[in-house]
């Protein structure tokens, strides 16, 4: 098997390339670029859903497509979005701890 060259990612970095000209303003994500998927970019935003949420609405990715569930023991959510966007798979995810029962307050307690 020969070694993949850096062209074989051309895909996902144009993508990256694309996104940082047209989403300057967007929070800036974990990247993922790998020679086992090489058409696939992932975005992913950990502890930070907000983030999360500003490049699923910047990209126009339905919220219903959006897939939730928790690991971790039930200590972290995470939602994940695909979508094909100019030619490549792109992955959005998102890592968001979920407080101990301790932890959560009331909004009384937030608001006094």
């Amino acid at each position: 098997m020969s070694t993949p060259t850096l062209s074989s990612l051309g895909a996902p970095l144009l993508l990256l390339r694309m996104f940082t000209a047209e989403y300057p303003h967007l929070p800036a994500p974990c990247l993922d670029v790998s020679t086992i998927y090489p058409d696939l970019l992932t975005l992913s935003f950990h502890d930070d859903l907000a983030s999360f949420e500003a490049w699923r609405d910047a990209l126009g990715i339905e919220a219903e497509t959006v897939s939730h569930h928790v690991h971790g023991d039930g200590r972290t959510q995470v939602l994940e979005a695909t979508a094909d966007y100019a030619g490549t798979r792109l992955q959005l995810v998102g890592y968001a701890k979920i407080p101990a029962p301790g932890e959560v307050r009331s909004r009384a307690e937030v608001d006094s």
